[in-house]
């Protein structure tokens, strides 16, 4: 599993519309009326990337299995749901399961689809979002902080770090600010920090929902989010649900010519998953052989005997090495005897930083 997001936004800018088409099913009804999601929606895709295509064409793999990312559709939220209005609560239960929150913005006029605030302006539905779970994660914080000081004066260590650690988080809150912007000054903090789930704390990815005519190059609402993302260490990206919509309906074959009709060179899916990615901190390793070809994500920094735990709990356990080859070593020399006799395939120990696009083989004894 790459990674789970949750998206997430107001009622009818998109959502369900977008989930429909990046899992290419109808798992979630979309309809023009706040709340038509109520439960949420799994659906698992497979990371498209051209590079397992070309590995499997030189090994000659029986079957490729690409690696999965999860898409959660979540309720739309209302103002007030930190205090449980509209499906307030279940909302706050949602996003606190996911790795990383998609949050689709309405960058796009259209007199038929109503806006449950009455205008078009993504910036203020994002902050009616993020103020929501910042209140939620302040009122949190609020009873947390001053219980774990309280410990941590009578001794406890883990509580004294933890008074620090979050007391900055809620110091940020209290300034209207999320806590993922929180000053972390070290591994112990980061773990401190991260049991907390606070859900300010989770990265962002804007999409940006514009109309077909400005799925290109997007228009001044999306300008906006960038800006806006840029200026949060978030990311964002242009996305149009209802191609993307229309994209799922077609075969396979039929795609690129579309796409290039409409002066976009991949799908909104792709752009989704990079910006996904590198929001965070993934990359893809492969393994190959004549039985199948397979894409695996792990953390970037992710050492060796990690990316063996992908695969199975053993390889890990037992981890001896692993036989590397790089992907572009591996296509330019035709496979893994080629990379051999010239010597780029490496044996790597437990301490070797995995990179992106390695093609590893791993040897362990359990």
């Amino acid at each position: 599993m790459g990674f789970r997001c949750g998206i997430v936004g107001l009622p009818n800018v998109g959502k369900s519309t977008l989930f429909n088409a990046l899992t290419e099913t109808a798992a979630a009804q979309a309809a023009n009326y706040p709340f038509c999601t109520i439960e949420p929606n799994v659906g698992n895709v497979a990371v498209p990337d051209d590079r397992l295509q070309k590995l499997a064409a030189i090994a000659g793999s029986a079957r490729i299995i690409e690696t999965q990312l999860a898409f959660v559709d979540i309720a739309g939220l209302v103002r007030g749901a930190s205090k449980g209005e509209g499906l307030g609560n279940q909302f706050l239960g949602n996003i606190r399961e996911v790795d990383a929150i998609v949050h689709v913005l309405r960058c796009f006029e259209d007199g038929d689809v109503t806006h449950v605030e009455g205008k078009v302006d993504p910036i203020a539905d994002a902050e009616t979002v993020e103020t929501e779970l910042m209140l939620a994660d302040l009122e949190s914080l609020e009873k947390r902080v001053p219980n774990l000081a309280k410990k941590g004066q009578q001794g406890d260590k883990e509580a004294k770090l933890g008074a620090v650690v979050l007391g900055r988080a809620l110091d940020l809150l209290r300034e209207g600010k999320p806590a993922r912007l929180t000053d972390i000054k070290d591994a112990e903090e980061q773990r401190v920090f991260a049991s907390a789930q606070l859900l300010t704390a989770k990265p962002v990815l804007y999409v940006c929902n514009v109309d077909e005519a400005n799925a290109a190059e997007g228009n001044a609402f999306s300008a906006r989010v960038f800006d806006k993302a840029k200026a949060e260490g978030a990311e964002a990206v242009v996305v149009s649900a209802a191609i993307e919509a229309e994209i799922a309906t077609m075969p396979a074959e039929d795609r690129g010519e579309f796409l290039s009709e409409l002066g976009l060179s991949e799908t909104g899916l792709a752009r989704v998953i990079r910006a996904g990615y590198t929001l965070l901190h993934l990359l893809t390793f492969f393994t190959v052989g004549p039985k199948e070809a397979r894409a695996w994500t792990v953390d970037v920094g992710a050492k060796a005997p990690q990316a063996a735990g992908a695969i199975h709990s053993d390889f890990e356990r037992g981890f001896i090495r692993a036989e590397t080859i790089a992907f572009d070593d591996y296509v330019a020399l035709g496979g893994e005897t080629g990379a051999r006799d010239a010597g780029k395939l490496r044996a790597e120990g437990k301490e070797y930083v995995v990179q992106d696009g390695d093609v590893m083989l791993f040897r362990f004894n359990v």
